[in-house]
């Protein structure tokens, strides 16, 4: 996996609380990926949604405590409002976007039809008149702004998943209070990042198709994916804040250090390190365990371990 002149890796959390130990592990995997691959690693904070005070500099706080490092500064997406809307206003111009008026029930309804794909917008206000699109203003409702999609599916490489094709659908561009989607974003971000790879929870991988596609539309290159298992509790559910000590600062109020979390963390990927130093050095990319490592907060430091 090496990477062009410039390439990066990021890592790009919500500020909508503590980062918990699967978004420590995810982060560091992304470091990891980065690193041994001659990449930058860069941040970006998500906080167009969910924002809670004081939360981005304590995650800061904890990536920077169990030892990940980052180039350059901060991405906030708070400030790239006018790089959504460029981005937005080419696909305009091009014929590519349609007002959406449907709410979430509509949405919903529509979803459980017969034969509707499964989770895909069923294209409901593609072709809406003038007329009709001036009574729902009327109605009171503020549209959506969605992609004219060309193609059903799209298929994508990824280094965990190998290949894989997922549904493509008119995908929501802005929101109808205005705000810019997260697949639109997530786009228009890693390329002004220049972002080339993407390491994230596998949780992600079947929208990674839309983004893919919105990206060729905006002629920028998919990066490498590599799409990596989650951590789950012990009822094989994601893992949460309501799980217990998951955080960093919950393991800290039990007496345990972030180099103990670290050495957890390397443990669930088949290695024996108690530093982001030390695993880097052993750490491969081929070897990311198949299977979400299963996390009893109790007994953090003899896990059930992936193979």
């Amino acid at each position: 996996m090496p990477s062009p002149a410039g390439g990066a890796g990021r890592y790009a959390p919500s500020p909508s609380g503590e980062l918990h130990l699967g978004n420590l592990r995810t982060a560091l995997l992304a470091w990891l990926f980065a690193r041994t691959t001659g990449r930058r690693f860069v941040l970006r904070i998500d906080d167009l949604d969910r924002v809670r005070p004081g939360a981005a500099e304590r995650q800061l706080d904890d990536l920077a405590a169990i030892g990940i490092d980052w180039d350059g500064p901060v991405l906030r997406q708070s400030g790239r409002l006018p790089a959504y809307a460029t981005a937005i206003d080419e696909l305009t111009d091009a014929g590519r976007t349609y007002e959406c008026f449907c709410t979430r029930r509509e949405i919903q309804q529509a979803a459980t039809a017969p034969h509707a794909p499964m989770g895909a917008y069923p294209g409901t206000c593609r072709e809406l008149t003038d007329a009709q699109r001036a009574a729902r203003r009327a109605e009171g409702r503020s549209p959506a702004l969605r992609l004219r999609a060309e193609v059903d599916d799209y298929e994508i490489t990824d280094l965990c998943h190998g290949r894989y094709r997922g549904a493509v659908d008119d995908l929501v561009l802005r929101r109808g209070d205005g705000i810019p989607a997260y697949n639109l974003t997530v786009v228009i971000d890693d390329a002004a990042q220049g972002v080339d790879q993407v390491v994230r929870g596998d949780d992600l991988l079947a929208s990674t198709p839309r983004q893919a596609y919105l990206g060729e539309l905006l002629e920028i290159p998919a990066p490498t994916y590599a799409h990596v298992p989650l951590v789950l509790n012990g009822e094989g559910k994601r893992l949460a804040k309501r799980d217990g000590a998951v955080s960093l600062s919950d393991q800290r109020a039990l007496g345990n250090t972030p180099e103990d979390v670290v050495s957890a963390i390397a443990g669930s990927l088949g290695y024996t390190a108690r530093t982001t130093a030390e695993l880097r050095e052993v750490f491969d990319p081929a070897r990311v365990p198949e299977k979400p490592w299963i996390l009893e907060p109790i007994g953090l430091f003899q896990p059930d371990r992936c193979p």
